[in-house]
């Protein structure tokens, strides 16, 4: 027996943050900053250029407890899920 909702995960955003063009690390704080504000449990969308911004913001949120859940290459810049986590650590 499958469940057929496991294939289709909830990738539906709860917000979305379009930081294409912002340096790092100013878009890491500013993602970091969104989370904090969403409730716990809540999934964010960061857009993100290409290079240093998506080499280095999913693993510094990692890194801060986050959950990464998808990344997208969208041709011109990356589009990031990242999950608020359920306990504020």
């Amino acid at each position: 027996m499958s469940n057929p909702t496991a294939s289709i995960p909830n990738s539906m955003p709860d917000a979305q943050l379009d930081l294409r063009g912002t340096p790092c690390p100013i878009n890491f704080v500013r993602t970091k900053l969104r989370l904090e504000q969403m409730t716990p449990g809540a999934l964010l969308e960061v857009w993100l250029d290409p290079g240093e911004p998506i080499e280095q913001v999913p693993d510094s949120l990692a890194m801060e407890g986050y959950s990464i859940e998808e990344v997208n290459d969208r041709t011109d810049y990356f589009a990031l899920k990242v999950r608020r986590p359920l306990a504020s650590a």
